[in-house]
């Protein structure tokens, strides 16, 4: 039986690695499409300019799955160069890989784009599933552009003609994972400081998922033929913000946790060349199709998932 291959786009990241890596211990051939390729990464790699067809697209042959992570950052201040950066970089991207996978003689058989739980209407009302098509911008937490880029990114993968490739637009929420870009060892170092108080009013919910269910996740999606379409990687319980923060401060044993204000998160993103909308919007969102079709979590609750994190880190929890 021929080795299965699986394409990652844009997959030098703290995902594409752990991607790489999970889908190496499969079993599987793993080659990485990388504007910067290194020599020292888990599996191989092979050059593209994110927005173009050109000698990569042989490596889509035959592929069992493709799955594109490519887009610029949005941790970073919305100047406008920064904006057209983060929408060229998931639209012309998701176009190139739509055109080279409709010059394929055997094209993949499943494309996983990348998009985000974002899209969903800030809400501190019922969660949304993939059923939920209120996806209005909320001015009060500044998510406009945000939802504009994710239309847009959506829409190239929609329009893309690939009859033969089934095709899932990856809503993903906060993964929490040990990379030192991830967000798990930054809140756990706000919290040993004494930091790790609310954000804000701290109601707003944050749609988290375990690392070992995202990559969980993306297997079972390309396994599972029936599902198409938008799919939300989210664990299936989101939680207040106040929550989240608690739950780290007991984590690492620290008692007490300043709050941050909305001033203070105004002044703290500028200078951290960030915005608030990623600490501010309510993101209740629940993963409806992988619930319905089946897929079971590893973590579906926050303290558990924080603790699994900490022990693989090398370091005990008082949860």
């Amino acid at each position: 039986m021929n080795t299965q291959r699986i394409i990652l786009a844009g997959g030098s990241g703290f995902l594409g690695q752990a991607l790489a890596r999970h889908f190496l211990q499969l079993g599987w051939e793993v080659v990485v499409l990388s504007r910067h390729p290194q020599m020292q990464r888990v599996a191989r790699e092979v050059a593209w300019d994110a927005e173009s067809v050109g000698e990569w697209s042989r490596e889509l042959e035959g592929a069992a799955a493709v799955v594109n992570l490519t887009g610029r950052t949005v941790d970073c201040r919305y100047t406008a160069t920064n904006r057209r950066l983060i929408l060229e970089s998931r639209v012309n991207s998701t176009q190139a890989i739509g055109q080279a996978i409709a010059q394929c003689a055997q094209p993949p058989g499943v494309w996983l784009n990348s998009s985000s739980a974002t899209i969903y209407r800030h809400t501190f009302g019922p969660s949304w599933d993939e059923s939920g098509a209120d996806f209005t911008p909320t001015p009060a937490v500044k998510d406009a552009f945000s939802v504009e880029v994710i239309h847009a990114w959506e829409r190239a993968l929609n329009e893309a003609v690939t009859p033969r490739t089934r095709k899932v637009a990856l809503r993903t929420t906060l993964v929490l994972g040990q990379a030192r870009n991830s967000v798990f060892p930054v809140l756990r170092r706000l919290a040993r400081l004494g930091l790790g108080g609310p954000m804000g009013s701290g109601e707003q919910f944050v749609s988290w998922l375990h690392e070992t269910d995202f990559l969980r996740a993306v297997e079972f999606l390309i396994t599972h033929e029936k599902l198409s379409g938008p799919v939300n990687l989210a664990s299936p319980n989101p939680v207040p913000n106040h929550e989240l923060m608690r739950a780290f401060r007991e984590l690492v044993g620290m008692p007490i946790g300043l709050p941050a204000t909305g001033w203070m998160l105004e002044a703290g993103a500028f200078f951290l060349r960030t915005e608030t909308e990623l600490i501010l919007k309510s993101r209740r969102v629940v993963p409806g199709k992988l619930l319905q079709a089946g897929f079971e979590f590893h973590f579906p609750h926050l303290r558990p998932a924080l603790a699994a994190l900490q022990l693989r880190a090398g370091e005990g929890h008082h949860c």
